[in-house]
């Protein structure tokens, strides 16, 4: 019995001190990586940018994780825990629900784009301020004369043809739409791609991990695997752990591995640029300039079609038109889009011919001497959610809509 209890008692302590001599060697290999000693919840928080960790609904969930397939936009939300939004609507981006019929009750608009719109929107947890719809509300008599409500129709890494999409399949419950983007399709312009604006962002393959994976099974072990490294992750005693940590990083990357094969019909494929205008720079600007007007065009197409107001603004950028603090300088990354963006955006302008209520917001924050970017194009937040960036896009969009919309000013 002795022997017994003396050899259990042998095999915990030697597990004991094997786990703290893996936890000690963790904390010395990250502490040389970093050049410092970083705590673990810290190390299991890090993400890309506000954004994505904004989405992590303030726990160690991935961004990923917050994901559900779409039949027609390819990827929203879900409301389902740990790892969802419990304010995900109805369609699985935001709150408020979206309409199937008109309202009577209120002027409803849809605001489409990529993450910045989102925020513009407001994707965080409620009661945080929705400031283009309070912006409307405040200063503004609708068309109708009832209370504006904006739906939220963004979502992280959208771009055309995404926004489209989206706003057909709800346009007969609407009064308007506003568009605001630029930046998600500017990436598509860079003289290095070789796939059309459509090509989905990596998020669809997120959430449709075979579309790129030829091995079923190969799909399946990844899932598993991504879920093990989120339940070590969301442990109150291992997501302390830098051993944990070091086991998550080495799932995730076991989980971001796609299997290759030859396969005729990939992603790629489907939406590969011509081969003979690779590496050509006006080409591909030409190419990807003709498909984002067309999806504008259609958009007012679908809107004229439903007796719907439209307004398309693109949005500010950190390379242009900001004189930026040193903290913004530390954050935003590469500003040599610059003048490709402008371009896109000059070309995009030129719908204005063609009768559309069109914007550029490029400077909006001209005067601005204090931060607004926290990234490479989000916004900052302080207490409460409030939002600088936010409010100050929120104003300026106000103002133009008055102009495009002929809409009156509230009494003071």
């Amino acid at each position: 019995m002795k022997k017994r209890i003396f050899k259990l008692a042998s095999i915990a302590l030697g597990l004991v001190f094997g786990l703290a001599l893996t936890e000690v060697a963790a904390i010395a290999w990250l502490c040389i990586e970093d050049g410092r000693y970083t705590p673990a919840s810290e190390l299991f928080n890090r993400v890309g940018n506000v954004y994505v960790r904004n989405a992590g609904n303030g726990t160690v969930c991935r961004y990923e994780d917050t994901l559900a397939r779409h039949p027609y936009v390819a990827f929203v939300h879900h409301a389902d825990p740990p790892c969802g939004f419990p304010w995900a609507n109805n369609v699985g981006l935001f709150k408020p629900e979206f309409p199937t019929i008109k309202s009577k009750d209120y002027y409803v608009v849809i605001l489409i784009g990529g993450s910045v719109a989102s925020q513009l929107a407001q994707n965080r947890k409620p009661p945080a301020p929705h400031y283009l719809e309070e912006e409307l509300n405040r200063n503004y008599i609708s068309p109708n004369g009832k209370p504006w409500i904006v739906l939220n129709g963004a979502d992280g890494a959208w771009k055309e043809p995404q926004p489209f999409i989206l706003f057909s399949l709800y346009a007969s419950s609407l009064d308007a739409m506003i568009s605001l983007g630029g930046f998600n399709e500017h990436y598509q312009f860079q003289p290095y791609i070789t796939e059309r604006l459509e090509s989905p962002a990596s998020n669809f393959l997120e959430v449709n991990p075979y579309a790129e994976d030829p091995n079923f099974g190969d799909a399946a072990t990844s899932w598993v695997m991504g879920r093990i490294a989120v339940t070590l992750a969301t442990n109150s005693i291992l997501g302390r752990s830098h051993a944990a940590y070091f086991i998550v990083r080495i799932v995730e990357a076991a989980v971001k591995r796609s299997a290759k094969a030859d396969k005729r019909t990939t992603i790629l494929s489907m939406f590969a640029l011509p081969k003979d205008i690779h590496g050509n720079a006006d080409g591909i600007f030409n190419l990807q300039l003709s498909l984002y007007q067309k999806y504008v065009r259609a958009e007012e197409a679908v809107a004229r079609d439903n007796s719907v107001k439209t307004a398309f603004f693109f949005q500010p950028v950190p390379a242009w038109g900001k004189t930026l603090t040193e903290e913004e300088k530390r954050v935003a990354g590469d500003l040599s889009y610059r003048d490709l963006y402008r371009r896109i955006v000059a070309g995009m302008m030129t719908l204005r011919e063609r009768g559309l209520s069109i914007y550029d917001l490029g400077d909006v924050f001209l005067d601005e001497k204090g931060s607004i970017y926290s990234d490479h194009i989000h916004y900052r937040y302080g207490p409460e959610d409030e939002s600088r960036g936010n409010r100050l896009i929120a104003k300026r969009i106000g103002e133009l809509l008055a102009q495009s919309w002929g809409l009156q000013r509230k009494p003071r």
